[in-house]
Protein backbone atom coordinates (compact mmCIF):
# COMPACT_ATOMS: atom_id res chain seq x y z
CA UNK A 1 0.00 0.00 0.00
CA UNK A 2 1.24 3.49 -0.86
CA UNK A 3 1.34 5.44 2.41
CA UNK A 4 0.85 9.11 3.20
CA UNK A 5 4.42 9.38 4.45
CA UNK A 6 5.84 7.90 1.25
CA UNK A 7 3.89 10.37 -0.85
CA UNK A 8 4.94 13.29 1.36
CA UNK A 9 8.62 12.48 0.89
CA UNK A 10 8.21 12.53 -2.87
CA UNK A 11 6.29 15.79 -3.11
CA UNK A 12 8.54 17.63 -0.65
CA UNK A 13 11.59 16.63 -2.68
CA UNK A 14 10.14 17.49 -6.08
CA UNK A 15 8.22 20.65 -5.24
CA UNK A 16 10.20 22.27 -2.43
CA UNK A 17 10.61 25.49 -4.44
CA UNK A 18 6.82 25.93 -4.61
CA UNK A 19 6.05 24.75 -1.09
CA UNK A 20 8.69 26.83 0.75
CA UNK A 21 7.53 30.43 0.05
CA UNK A 22 4.81 31.77 2.31
CA UNK A 23 2.93 33.01 -0.74
CA UNK A 24 4.26 31.41 -3.94
CA UNK A 25 3.83 33.10 -7.29
CA UNK A 26 4.39 32.41 -10.95
CA UNK A 27 7.37 33.67 -12.94
CA UNK A 28 7.36 37.05 -14.65
CA UNK A 29 7.33 35.23 -18.00
CA UNK A 30 4.14 33.37 -17.09
CA UNK A 31 2.48 36.51 -15.75
CA UNK A 32 3.33 38.34 -18.99
CA UNK A 33 1.87 35.45 -21.01
CA UNK A 34 -1.42 35.89 -19.18
CA UNK A 35 -1.38 39.65 -19.68
CA UNK A 36 -0.94 39.17 -23.40
CA UNK A 37 -3.87 36.73 -23.46
CA UNK A 38 -6.06 39.35 -21.76
CA UNK A 39 -4.91 42.01 -24.21
CA UNK A 40 -5.90 39.78 -27.14
CA UNK A 41 -9.29 39.05 -25.60
CA UNK A 42 -10.00 42.75 -25.20
CA UNK A 43 -8.74 43.67 -28.68
CA UNK A 44 -10.86 40.97 -30.34
CA UNK A 45 -14.02 42.41 -28.77
CA UNK A 46 -12.93 46.05 -29.03
CA UNK A 47 -13.33 46.59 -25.29
CA UNK A 48 -12.49 49.81 -23.51
CA UNK A 49 -12.35 47.94 -20.17
CA UNK A 50 -12.61 44.49 -18.67
CA UNK A 51 -14.13 43.86 -15.24
CA UNK A 52 -13.44 40.65 -13.33
CA UNK A 53 -15.93 40.26 -10.46
CA UNK A 54 -15.72 37.24 -8.16
CA UNK A 55 -16.70 36.57 -4.55
CA UNK A 56 -17.00 34.09 -1.68
CA UNK A 57 -13.97 31.98 -2.65
CA UNK A 58 -15.58 31.21 -6.03
CA UNK A 59 -14.05 31.69 -9.44
CA UNK A 60 -10.53 31.29 -10.79
CA UNK A 61 -9.99 34.37 -12.96
CA UNK A 62 -8.94 36.77 -10.19
CA UNK A 63 -6.25 34.39 -8.97
CA UNK A 64 -5.04 33.69 -12.51
CA UNK A 65 -4.75 37.40 -13.28
CA UNK A 66 -3.53 38.82 -9.96
CA UNK A 67 -2.41 35.91 -7.76
CA UNK A 68 -5.02 36.83 -5.12
CA UNK A 69 -7.42 33.98 -4.27
CA UNK A 70 -10.81 35.63 -3.90
CA UNK A 71 -12.18 35.86 -0.35
CA UNK A 72 -15.33 37.91 0.26
CA UNK A 73 -15.26 39.95 -2.96
CA UNK A 74 -12.69 41.19 -5.44
CA UNK A 75 -13.33 43.33 -8.51
CA UNK A 76 -10.43 43.82 -10.91
CA UNK A 77 -10.48 46.59 -13.51
CA UNK A 78 -8.33 46.14 -16.62
CA UNK A 79 -7.96 48.90 -19.23
CA UNK A 80 -5.50 49.15 -22.11
CA UNK A 81 -2.26 50.98 -21.28
CA UNK A 82 -3.43 51.67 -17.72
CA UNK A 83 -2.27 50.20 -14.41
CA UNK A 84 -4.74 47.57 -13.26
CA UNK A 85 -6.77 48.16 -10.12
CA UNK A 86 -8.33 45.59 -7.81
CA UNK A 87 -10.96 46.57 -5.27
CA UNK A 88 -11.25 44.42 -2.12
CA UNK A 89 -14.52 44.66 -0.25
CA UNK A 90 -13.45 43.70 3.29
CA UNK A 91 -11.00 46.20 4.76
CA UNK A 92 -9.30 43.61 6.95
CA UNK A 93 -8.45 41.59 3.81
CA UNK A 94 -6.73 44.59 2.23
CA UNK A 95 -3.24 44.27 3.81
CA UNK A 96 -2.72 40.68 2.73
CA UNK A 97 -4.17 41.31 -0.74
CA UNK A 98 -1.69 44.17 -1.16
CA UNK A 99 1.12 41.80 -0.19
CA UNK A 100 0.12 38.89 -2.41
CA UNK A 101 -1.37 40.46 -5.55
CA UNK A 102 0.90 41.38 -8.43
CA UNK A 103 0.44 43.71 -11.38
CA UNK A 104 -2.42 45.61 -9.75
CA UNK A 105 -2.98 48.51 -7.40
CA UNK A 106 -5.06 47.04 -4.55
CA UNK A 107 -7.63 49.39 -3.03
CA UNK A 108 -10.51 49.22 -0.58
CA UNK A 109 -13.89 48.70 -2.25
CA UNK A 110 -15.61 50.99 0.29
CA UNK A 111 -19.40 50.85 -0.17
CA UNK A 112 -19.12 48.68 -3.28
CA UNK A 113 -16.17 47.27 -5.21
CA UNK A 114 -18.08 47.05 -8.50
CA UNK A 115 -19.30 50.63 -8.11
CA UNK A 116 -15.71 51.81 -7.65
CA UNK A 117 -14.75 50.11 -10.91
CA UNK A 118 -17.72 51.74 -12.66
CA UNK A 119 -16.75 55.15 -11.31
CA UNK A 120 -13.16 54.69 -12.52
CA UNK A 121 -14.32 53.88 -16.06
CA UNK A 122 -16.71 56.82 -16.16
CA UNK A 123 -14.04 59.19 -14.90
CA UNK A 124 -11.80 58.35 -17.84
CA UNK A 125 -14.33 57.95 -20.67
CA UNK A 126 -17.42 59.79 -21.86
CA UNK A 127 -20.42 58.30 -23.62
CA UNK A 128 -21.51 54.69 -23.52
CA UNK A 129 -18.56 52.33 -23.57
CA UNK A 130 -18.13 48.69 -24.54
CA UNK A 131 -16.86 46.70 -21.55
CA UNK A 132 -16.32 43.02 -20.85
CA UNK A 133 -17.33 41.06 -17.76
CA UNK A 134 -15.79 37.90 -16.30
CA UNK A 135 -17.41 36.37 -13.23
CA UNK A 136 -20.82 36.36 -11.63
CA UNK A 137 -22.74 39.36 -10.36
CA UNK A 138 -26.20 39.96 -8.94
CA UNK A 139 -29.17 40.98 -11.07
CA UNK A 140 -29.02 44.45 -9.55
CA UNK A 141 -25.33 44.83 -10.37
CA UNK A 142 -25.98 43.62 -13.91
CA UNK A 143 -28.71 46.22 -14.35
CA UNK A 144 -26.38 48.97 -13.10
CA UNK A 145 -23.70 47.96 -15.59
CA UNK A 146 -26.19 47.75 -18.46
CA UNK A 147 -27.47 51.28 -17.77
CA UNK A 148 -24.00 52.72 -18.26
CA UNK A 149 -22.19 50.39 -20.67
CA UNK A 150 -22.53 47.97 -23.51
CA UNK A 151 -21.66 44.79 -21.58
CA UNK A 152 -20.05 41.79 -23.28
CA UNK A 153 -19.96 38.44 -21.46
CA UNK A 154 -16.30 37.39 -21.55
CA UNK A 155 -16.58 34.23 -19.48
CA UNK A 156 -16.41 32.05 -22.57
CA UNK A 157 -13.31 33.83 -23.81
CA UNK A 158 -11.70 33.37 -20.40
CA UNK A 159 -12.48 29.63 -20.42
CA UNK A 160 -10.91 29.30 -23.87
CA UNK A 161 -7.80 31.08 -22.61
CA UNK A 162 -7.45 28.50 -19.83
CA UNK A 163 -7.78 25.37 -21.99
CA UNK A 164 -4.13 25.16 -23.05
CA UNK A 165 -1.75 25.17 -20.10
CA UNK A 166 1.77 26.51 -20.10
CA UNK A 167 4.56 24.19 -18.99
CA UNK A 168 4.77 26.18 -15.78
CA UNK A 169 1.07 25.69 -15.11
CA UNK A 170 1.41 21.95 -15.73
CA UNK A 171 4.10 21.76 -13.06
CA UNK A 172 1.74 23.47 -10.60
CA UNK A 173 -0.96 20.99 -11.60
CA UNK A 174 1.56 18.25 -10.81
CA UNK A 175 1.92 19.66 -7.30
CA UNK A 176 -1.86 19.87 -6.95
CA UNK A 177 -2.05 16.22 -8.02
CA UNK A 178 0.64 15.20 -5.52
CA UNK A 179 -1.21 16.98 -2.72
CA UNK A 180 -4.47 15.32 -3.80
CA UNK A 181 -2.87 11.88 -3.59
CA UNK A 182 -2.22 12.44 0.14
CA UNK A 183 -5.87 12.34 1.25
CA UNK A 184 -6.56 9.28 -0.90
CA UNK A 185 -3.71 7.49 0.87
CA UNK A 186 -5.05 8.74 4.23
CA UNK A 187 -8.47 7.38 3.31
CA UNK A 188 -6.96 3.97 2.54
CA UNK A 189 -5.15 3.98 5.87
CA UNK A 190 -8.08 5.10 8.01
CA UNK A 191 -11.09 3.41 6.40
CA UNK A 192 -12.14 0.54 8.67
CA UNK A 193 -15.27 -0.74 10.41
CA UNK A 194 -16.64 1.73 12.96
CA UNK A 195 -15.24 4.88 11.32
CA UNK A 196 -17.85 7.32 9.98
CA UNK A 197 -17.74 9.24 6.72
CA UNK A 198 -17.46 12.44 8.77
CA UNK A 199 -14.44 11.09 10.63
CA UNK A 200 -12.86 10.13 7.32
CA UNK A 201 -13.21 13.76 6.22
CA UNK A 202 -11.15 14.77 9.24
CA UNK A 203 -8.37 12.33 8.34
CA UNK A 204 -8.49 13.43 4.72
CA UNK A 205 -8.00 17.11 5.50
CA UNK A 206 -5.32 16.51 8.13
CA UNK A 207 -3.08 14.95 5.47
CA UNK A 208 -2.50 18.16 3.50
CA UNK A 209 -3.41 21.23 5.58
CA UNK A 210 0.15 21.74 6.84
CA UNK A 211 1.28 22.41 3.26
CA UNK A 212 -1.04 25.40 2.90
CA UNK A 213 -3.36 23.46 0.59
CA UNK A 214 -7.15 23.73 0.64
CA UNK A 215 -10.15 21.51 0.03
CA UNK A 216 -11.81 21.66 -3.37
CA UNK A 217 -13.96 18.52 -3.21
CA UNK A 218 -14.06 15.61 -0.77
CA UNK A 219 -16.90 13.43 -2.07
CA UNK A 220 -17.47 10.01 -0.48
CA UNK A 221 -20.07 7.31 -0.57
CA UNK A 222 -20.27 4.13 1.44
CA UNK A 223 -22.85 1.37 1.30
CA UNK A 224 -23.19 -2.37 1.83
CA UNK A 225 -22.09 -4.50 -1.11
CA UNK A 226 -24.87 -6.96 -0.29
CA UNK A 227 -27.65 -4.34 -0.13
CA UNK A 228 -26.35 -1.25 -1.95
CA UNK A 229 -28.37 1.96 -2.00
CA UNK A 230 -26.02 4.52 -3.55
CA UNK A 231 -23.70 4.51 -6.55
CA UNK A 232 -21.81 7.79 -6.72
CA UNK A 233 -19.76 9.81 -4.19
CA UNK A 234 -21.89 12.31 -2.27
CA UNK A 235 -21.11 16.00 -1.95
CA UNK A 236 -21.59 16.00 1.84
CA UNK A 237 -20.37 13.37 4.28
CA UNK A 238 -22.98 11.40 6.19
CA UNK A 239 -22.77 10.13 9.75
CA UNK A 240 -22.85 6.55 8.45
CA UNK A 241 -20.20 4.28 9.94
CA UNK A 242 -18.34 1.75 7.84
CA UNK A 243 -18.97 -1.95 8.38
CA UNK A 244 -17.23 -5.02 7.04
CA UNK A 245 -18.50 -5.79 3.55
CA UNK A 246 -18.97 -2.14 2.59
CA UNK A 247 -17.88 -0.46 -0.60
CA UNK A 248 -16.38 3.03 -0.28
CA UNK A 249 -15.80 5.32 -3.28
CA UNK A 250 -14.12 8.71 -3.23
CA UNK A 251 -13.54 11.69 -5.49
CA UNK A 252 -10.94 14.06 -4.06
CA UNK A 253 -9.35 17.33 -5.14
CA UNK A 254 -6.92 19.51 -3.18
CA UNK A 255 -6.02 23.06 -4.22
CA UNK A 256 -2.68 24.82 -4.03
CA UNK A 257 -3.02 28.49 -5.04
CA UNK A 258 -5.50 27.81 -7.82
CA UNK A 259 -4.12 24.48 -9.03
CA UNK A 260 -5.49 21.11 -7.97
CA UNK A 261 -5.42 17.47 -8.86
CA UNK A 262 -8.30 15.03 -8.95
CA UNK A 263 -8.22 11.35 -8.10
CA UNK A 264 -11.07 8.83 -7.87
CA UNK A 265 -10.83 5.37 -6.35
CA UNK A 266 -12.93 2.58 -4.82
CA UNK A 267 -12.18 0.59 -1.67
CA UNK A 268 -13.74 -2.51 -0.13
CA UNK A 269 -13.91 -2.82 3.64
CA UNK A 270 -12.59 -6.03 5.15
CA UNK A 271 -13.19 -8.37 2.22
CA UNK A 272 -12.92 -8.75 -1.52
CA UNK A 273 -15.65 -7.35 -3.77
CA UNK A 274 -18.59 -9.58 -4.55
CA UNK A 275 -19.44 -10.66 -8.10
CA UNK A 276 -21.42 -7.53 -8.95
CA UNK A 277 -18.74 -5.13 -7.75
CA UNK A 278 -15.99 -7.14 -9.46
CA UNK A 279 -17.90 -6.76 -12.70
CA UNK A 280 -18.55 -3.05 -12.15
CA UNK A 281 -14.91 -2.33 -11.35
CA UNK A 282 -13.57 -4.43 -14.22
CA UNK A 283 -15.78 -2.45 -16.61
CA UNK A 284 -14.65 0.84 -15.10
CA UNK A 285 -10.97 -0.07 -15.44
CA UNK A 286 -11.43 -1.20 -19.03
CA UNK A 287 -13.23 2.03 -19.89
CA UNK A 288 -10.53 4.07 -18.18
CA UNK A 289 -7.89 2.34 -20.32
CA UNK A 290 -9.89 2.82 -23.50
CA UNK A 291 -10.58 6.51 -22.94
CA UNK A 292 -6.99 7.22 -21.92
CA UNK A 293 -5.82 5.50 -25.12
CA UNK A 294 -8.08 7.83 -27.10
CA UNK A 295 -6.61 10.96 -25.46
CA UNK A 296 -4.37 12.25 -28.25
CA UNK A 297 -3.84 15.64 -29.90
CA UNK A 298 -6.37 15.86 -32.73
CA UNK A 299 -8.89 13.52 -31.10
CA UNK A 300 -12.44 14.82 -31.05
CA UNK A 301 -14.60 14.74 -27.95
CA UNK A 302 -16.84 12.14 -29.60
CA UNK A 303 -13.84 9.78 -29.83
CA UNK A 304 -13.64 9.73 -26.02
CA UNK A 305 -17.35 9.01 -25.70
CA UNK A 306 -17.14 6.24 -28.32
CA UNK A 307 -14.24 4.68 -26.41
CA UNK A 308 -16.52 4.21 -23.39
CA UNK A 309 -18.91 1.75 -25.10
CA UNK A 310 -17.94 -1.03 -22.64
CA UNK A 311 -20.22 0.70 -20.12
CA UNK A 312 -23.32 0.02 -22.17
CA UNK A 313 -22.02 -3.30 -23.54
CA UNK A 314 -21.89 -4.54 -19.95
CA UNK A 315 -25.45 -3.41 -19.24
CA UNK A 316 -24.36 -0.50 -17.04
CA UNK A 317 -24.51 3.27 -17.23
CA UNK A 318 -22.95 6.25 -15.42
CA UNK A 319 -24.10 9.01 -13.08
CA UNK A 320 -21.03 11.27 -12.89
CA UNK A 321 -19.54 12.85 -16.01
CA UNK A 322 -17.19 10.57 -17.91
CA UNK A 323 -14.60 13.24 -18.76
CA UNK A 324 -14.18 16.93 -18.08
CA UNK A 325 -11.52 19.53 -18.73
CA UNK A 326 -9.62 20.83 -15.73
CA UNK A 327 -7.15 23.38 -14.43
CA UNK A 328 -8.83 26.75 -13.93
CA UNK A 329 -12.34 25.44 -13.49
CA UNK A 330 -14.62 22.70 -14.75
CA UNK A 331 -13.65 23.14 -18.37
CA UNK A 332 -14.67 21.74 -21.77
CA UNK A 333 -15.07 19.10 -22.93
CA UNK A 334 -17.64 17.90 -20.39
CA UNK A 335 -18.72 14.46 -21.58
CA UNK A 336 -21.19 11.79 -20.62
CA UNK A 337 -21.61 8.36 -22.14
CA UNK A 338 -24.02 7.10 -24.82
CA UNK A 339 -26.54 6.03 -22.16
CA UNK A 340 -26.14 9.18 -20.04
CA UNK A 341 -25.12 12.01 -22.38
CA UNK A 342 -23.97 15.34 -21.04
CA UNK A 343 -26.28 18.34 -21.21
CA UNK A 344 -26.06 19.80 -24.69
CA UNK A 345 -24.67 16.63 -26.20
CA UNK A 346 -21.09 16.15 -27.36
CA UNK A 347 -19.33 19.51 -27.75
CA UNK A 348 -17.28 20.31 -30.83
CA UNK A 349 -13.93 20.17 -29.04
CA UNK A 350 -10.69 18.78 -30.45
CA UNK A 351 -7.94 17.88 -28.03
CA UNK A 352 -4.66 19.75 -28.15
CA UNK A 353 -1.34 19.27 -26.39
CA UNK A 354 -1.21 20.74 -22.86
CA UNK A 355 -4.93 20.45 -22.25
CA UNK A 356 -5.74 18.92 -18.85
CA UNK A 357 -8.56 16.39 -18.43
CA UNK A 358 -10.06 14.29 -15.68
CA UNK A 359 -11.09 10.84 -16.94
CA UNK A 360 -13.43 9.32 -14.34
CA UNK A 361 -15.73 6.43 -15.32
CA UNK A 362 -18.35 6.07 -12.58
CA UNK A 363 -19.83 2.76 -13.74
CA UNK A 364 -23.18 2.03 -12.08
CA UNK A 365 -26.11 -0.34 -12.32
CA UNK A 366 -29.11 0.85 -14.30
CA UNK A 367 -31.16 1.24 -11.11
CA UNK A 368 -28.54 3.62 -9.66
CA UNK A 369 -28.06 1.58 -6.48
CA UNK A 370 -24.55 0.16 -6.97
CA UNK A 371 -21.51 1.73 -8.53
CA UNK A 372 -17.77 2.32 -8.44
CA UNK A 373 -15.50 5.24 -9.26
CA UNK A 374 -12.03 5.32 -10.76
CA UNK A 375 -9.91 7.83 -12.66
CA UNK A 376 -7.53 10.75 -12.36
CA UNK A 377 -6.09 13.93 -13.79
CA UNK A 378 -4.11 13.70 -17.04
CA UNK A 379 -2.41 16.09 -19.44
CA UNK A 380 -2.62 15.71 -23.21
CA UNK A 381 0.86 15.29 -24.69
CA UNK A 382 2.11 14.55 -28.21
CA UNK A 383 2.49 10.92 -27.15
CA UNK A 384 -0.90 10.61 -25.43
CA UNK A 385 -2.26 11.01 -21.92
CA UNK A 386 0.24 11.69 -19.14
CA UNK A 387 -1.21 10.73 -15.75
CA UNK A 388 -0.39 13.30 -13.04
CA UNK A 389 -1.75 11.32 -10.08
CA UNK A 390 0.57 8.82 -8.40
CA UNK A 391 -1.84 7.00 -6.13
CA UNK A 392 -2.05 3.43 -7.51
CA UNK A 393 -4.85 2.42 -9.83
CA UNK A 394 -7.25 -0.36 -9.05
CA UNK A 395 -9.43 -1.13 -6.07
CA UNK A 396 -8.02 -1.91 -2.63
CA UNK A 397 -9.32 -4.02 0.20
CA UNK A 398 -8.73 -2.01 3.40
CA UNK A 399 -9.58 -1.99 7.09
Amino acid sequence: MTTVEQLKLGLESEYSDLLTPSYPRFSDIEIERRSQALDRMMAEEDLSALIVAESMFAGSATGWITGWPVTAEAVTLIRPNTRRRMFIQFYNHLPLAQQIAHGVVVEWGEAGSLQRAIDAIEASHSGKRRIGLIGRITAGQAATLAERFDVIDMNGAYVRARLIKSDEEIRWLGLGAALTDLPMAALAEQARPGVSERELHGHIQASYLSYGARNVIHFLHSTSMDAPDTAVPRQFASARKLTEGDVLSAELSVDYWGYSGQVLRTFFIGREPNALYRELHAAAEEVLDAVLAAVQPGAHARDLVDASHRIEDSGFTIIDDLVHGYGGGYLPPVLGSHSRPAAGGIPDVTLKANMALVVQPNVVTRDGKAGVQTGHLVVVTDSGAKVLQRFPRGYQVVG
